[in-house]
């Protein structure tokens, strides 16, 4: 028995031995095919260790790429809230709006029932030239069935646009025509315009709203200056509500039209950057144009940017909510595959020296993102007096006003958001689009003869007298969305705002919808008053 065990120990000992001869030689093996990669290299970082040695040793095939984009993403996501990365195959939907064009088909378009509706066909685009139009919904792209659950917005511009040039085939369905109908085109640069609206709002104030700062927003911004100058405007509402930013060149040329020579626009400073200030040159031609600031909560970038200009040079007044508080300065670091990071490499400051950005815990994105929730819930939207305000620094315009830091852009007239007619119904309403899809709906039937205006107000006039909030109560029952008969009564007026609105942007322009907008906006109206 002694003996079986002995001979059992000293065969165990000798596998052992065998194995970790095996082990030991293994590892030289390995490191003398692979380099050494199973240590890091002198000079070199933990990360490009890991992924080299990933991609050589690990047990599984792995796309290291993949790997390696996440590594890139997260560790940005560790610093501020602005610093990002973008794969290269969503660089082109990133600066699509900034860029001023991209290359598509040219339509503007509404998912409803599964189905891509053709809201509107863009002017002089493919879509236009190859006969589709309004209402249009197409079935098929490329011969192949696009329609169903799985469509969304990210689906269908992945699909629809492409290289300029490249061909592209619509199958249709047409109201009004049994069979389908079957287009071929080849896909062109679509502007993509980020002045929405620039019309007079009476015989002296003009209006121009501006959705983004582009590559292309200056020169938009010149044209409809010098359309509402034209018509006999000396002072002019400029609306960056909404705006979330954009390139800092765009807001900066646009505020040198209507600063005196010398006077501070913004500066920046980082601590790789030493203080850069941006002043004005003295050449601009509206100089001496009055004017209002609208921002909101929403408005960030080079909005602030703008509106802090205005405000601390003592140039217009501010009117509005304060604003969303970006004030980081983004440079870009291109990769050979072409994705991008985008880190964050300095601050703005506006010219009293107040820094823009808002407090943030670096690497916390989801308590940043909740911040507009926060405010909402504190009742900042509501209540001026529901604003924090770091008034332990304070700062000073030109003309010695005080104002205060601690992110964002107060303004100085504050304007409440508008809740009068909003009720529980109404909000099913539109948090489910049931105004909006019949509004599409309305216009898709009644097409022909809604063309037949060529003003918004006797549209509007038209639409009123047709009596259609009992249409869209039987629409949201339709779609089994519940409302009640006193909410309605309450929401009425609105629900008809919102629908006429949306009937009048099916039909006309972009200006013409901005118009009926302005017509009930409080904050529009007030900024009129100060105007006159």
């Amino acid at each position: 028995m002694k003996k079986l065990f002995l001979s059992l120990l000293i065969l165990a000992i000798g596998i052992l031995i065998g194995f970790l001869i095996a082990l030991r030689s293994t590892n030289s093996l390995l490191g003398t095919i692979y380099g050494g990669m199973n240590s890091q290299q002198k000079g070199e970082n933990k990360i490009t260790t890991l992924l080299k040695t990933l991609d050589y040793l690990y047990v599984d095939t792995i796309d290291i790429n993949k790997i390696d984009d996440a590594a890139v993403a997260y560790a940005l996501s560790q610093l501020d809230p602005h610093s990002s990365y973008i794969p290269k195959e969503d660089m082109e939907f990133a600066n699509q709006g900034l860029n001023g064009k991209f290359s598509g088909i040219g339509i503007q378009f509404n998912i409803q029932n599964d189905t891509i509706y053709i809201v509107d066909v863009i002017s002089g685009g493919p879509s236009e030239r190859a006969g589709i139009l309004a209402g249009d919904r197409i079935t098929a792209v490329d011969d192949t069935a696009f329609v169903g659950k799985g469509i969304n917005n990210e689906k269908v511009f992945n699909k629809l646009r492409g290289k300029k040039n490249s061909t592209i085939k619509l199958e249709v369905v047409r109201r009004g025509t049994k069979e389908k109908l079957h287009f071929t085109m080849k896909r062109d640069d679509i502007p993509v315009y980020t002045v929405n609206a620039a019309h007079m709002l009476n015989d002296h104030v003009g209006y121009v709203n501006i959705s983004s700062f582009g590559q292309k927003t200056y020169s938009e911004v010149l044209t409809a200056l010098t359309k509402i100058k034209r018509k006999g405007a000396n002072s002019v509402i400029i609306d960056l509500r909404g705006n979330a930013g954009g390139y800092l060149d765009a807001a900066v040329n646009i505020l040198n039209e209507f600063l005196p020579k010398g006077a501070l626009i913004v500066y920046i400073k980082g601590r790789a950057f030493p203080r850069s200030d941006y002043n004005a040159n003295g050449t601009g031609a509206f100089q001496d144009m009055k004017m209002v600031v609208l921002i909101d909560e929403f408005s960030g970038s080079a909005s602030e940017i703008f509106a802090g200009a205005i405000q601390d040079n003592d140039r217009g007044t501010i009117i509005g909510r304060r604003s969303f508080g970006k004030g980081l300065v983004q440079q870009p670091l291109t990769f050979t595959d072409g994705s991008e990071a985008r880190i964050t490499v300095a601050r703005y400051y506006t010219p009293s020296g107040r820094c823009i950005q808002k407090p943030y815990t670096a690497g916390d994105q989801v308590d940043y993102d909740s911040e507009i929730w926060k405010r909402f819930v504190h009742g900042e939207f509501f209540n001026a007096d529901s604003i924090h305000q770091n008034d332990s620094v304070t700062y000073h315009t030109i003309k010695g006003r005080t104002v205060y830091g601690g992110g964002g852009i107060m303004p100085d007239i504050f304007i409440p958001r508008d809740t009068i007619g909003f009720t529980p119904s109404f909000n099913r309403l539109t948090n489910n689009m049931i105004i909006y899809k019949f509004a599409l709906r309305y216009t898709d039937d009644h097409r022909k003869e809604l063309k037949t205006f060529t003003d918004w107000r006797k549209l509007e006039s038209f639409l009123d007298s047709q009596n259609l909030v009992p249409q869209v109560v039987a629409f949201a029952n339709e779609n089994k969305i519940q409302v009640t008969t006193r909410d309605i009564n309450i929401s009425k007026s609105l629900i008809s705002q919102y629908l006429n609105g949306y009937i009048i942007r099916n039909i006309m322009t972009e200006d013409d919808f901005y118009q009926n907008l302005n017509k009930y906006d409080r904050t529009v109206q007030r900024a009129t008053q100060i105007l006159k």
